[in-house]
């Protein structure tokens, strides 16, 4: 079976030239499989790793319902039409870069919103006013309680890397965002995540309108002779477990991988601390 091609679908003439711009001519699998759904006004909880393409086919579906929708008039605090949550700057970063690529047509303001940049900057960036808003929950709830943004207004909603808001501790800060959306039925909503989980899948229950979940299966396998240990520890039991982990297993070349920069300098530090020689790539 042919992929599906960019040009079969209705889109709108500005996405298709971002589209152009970006050198995509087929759909990929989670992209062929969503775009159909979310074009006809579908919620869509995607299964999808990382690098499937799985942000254009949100920021396409999201592209193509603002221009199709005359923008409501404005007033008061900037009120984005499309509001992108994830959970790390890099992950805003990136989709904001892809966003300006692919929506360089369309008149829509693209604005990122994350820490480690000047807070009063964006502040006043976010004051002026935009059409697409991507940002950590932290930062989108700081400017939320100062009434930099309102989320009243906001069409469609995007929640990226679902299991890692659960994983990182975000999950309390994307629930008081999020409950403060106009209601599912009112909006359209997109959820994509690694694994659909029972507990990603309580936000989807919660908080989008009978969505159509898609499961994509990762086509690169485990290889056959790495084999895979599952440990479940608490916080405070993590650090020992690797030190013990380390004795256990030897060998000079270890690679460790945390959810933060700042964590993995702590881990150097500590590792140093208790004899191993380890540095932090960030």
């Amino acid at each position: 079976m042919n992929p599906l091609a960019f040009a079969a679908l209705d889109l709108p003439e500005p996405v298709r030239r971002g589209i152009g711009d970006a050198g995509f001519v087929t759909a990929t699998p989670i992209q062929e499989a969503a775009l159909p759904l979310a074009l006809r006004g579908k919620d869509v909880a995607g299964q999808s790793q990382t690098g499937t393409g799985k942000t254009a086919a949100f920021l396409i579906a999201a592209f193509t319902r603002c221009l199709s929708h005359p923008a409501p008039a404005r007033s008061g605090p900037t009120a984005p039409r499309v509001l992108i949550i994830a959970p790390t700057r890099e992950l805003v970063v990136q989709i904001e870069a892809d966003a300006r690529l692919l929506g360089a047509h369309t008149g829509l303001g693209i604005l990122a919103v994350y820490g480690g940049i000047d807070y009063n900057k964006q502040r006043e960036a976010l004051r002026e006013g935009c059409d697409i808003l991507v940002g950590t929950p932290g930062r989108l709830i700081d400017y939320l309680k100062q009434h930099i943004w309102s989320p009243a207004r906001v069409e469609v909603l995007v929640i990226d890397e679902a299991d890692r808001m659960f994983d990182m501790g975000f999950i309390a800060d994307l629930r008081f965002i999020l409950r403060r959306l106009p209601r599912p039925e009112k909006r359209q909503s997109f959820l994509f995540s690694a694994t659909l989980s029972f507990r990603v899948m309580e936000l989807t229950w919660e908080f989008m309108n009978n969505p159509s979940q898609i499961t994509i299966t990762p086509q690169q396998k485990t290889a056959e002779k790495a084999e895979q240990v599952l440990y479940h520890v608490g916080r405070e039991e993590k650090f020992n477990l690797l030190l013990g982990l380390l004795r256990r297993e030897g060998g000079s070349r270890i690679l460790i991988f945390s959810n933060t920069r700042e964590e993995a300098r702590r881990l150097e530090d500590r590792l140093g601390r208790n004899g191993w020689e380890a540095r932090a790539l960030t």
